[in-house]
């Protein structure tokens, strides 16, 4: 996926909804932040972009956007892209996410703009997902100087979890932090 492809879908979700704040919670909100060409493969892999919305307690919004740009619908079978309409609590994120958000707005984007994750809170999210393409995301983001681990560290400790799940994300990032 690339940043043209992510401004089409904040333009579409943003339609469906009939709301202009269109929050991208995935992996693919790093579009948002980071140009294109500065990504790794494994970064811009995803073909799915997770959009939530700020104002949508019963997830009707997320729903009607799944239903019409959602996987297998014309628009991904069109275009090779799709949205996941997700609740803006599907993603575990550290405390104080919500101040740091990047604003994603073009000319593509209108009638709508999107609110892309920070890149370090969104290698957090990853890393408590722990599947095995979270960590390749979150891997090649460091291996190519993106993501400061130091900052990840530290907001991995604002999380409250299981301390299972606490221990194992302290174990990963020390893979990083410990060189340094």
């Amino acid at each position: 996926m690339n940043r043209q492809q992510l401004e089409h879908i904040l333009r579409a979700a943003s339609q469906i909804a009939e709301d202009p704040d269109v929050v991208v919670i995935g992996s693919q909100s790093i579009l948002g932040t980071i140009p294109d060409d500065r990504l790794p493969l494994e970064a811009t892999a995803s073909m799915e972009v997770d959009v939530a919305f700020f104002n949508d307690p019963d997830n009707r919004k997320s729903d009607q956007v799944d239903g019409a740009i959602g996987e297998l619908s014309p628009f991904h079978e069109m275009n090779g892209y799709y949205a996941q309409g997700v609740s803006v609590s599907t993603a575990t994120l550290p405390d104080g996410w919500r101040d740091r958000l990047v604003l994603v707005e073009s000319r593509s984007t209108q009638p709508g703009r999107g609110y892309a994750l920070e890149p370090h809170d969104c290698v957090v999210s990853k890393l408590v997902a722990g599947r095995e393409k979270d960590h390749a995301f979150a891997n090649a983001l460091i291996e190519a100087g993106l993501i400061d681990p130091t900052i990840v560290a530290t907001r991995i400790e604002t999380l409250e979890l299981d301390p299972r799940v606490m221990e194992r994300l302290r174990r990963w990032i020390r893979m990083y932090t410990s060189a340094e």
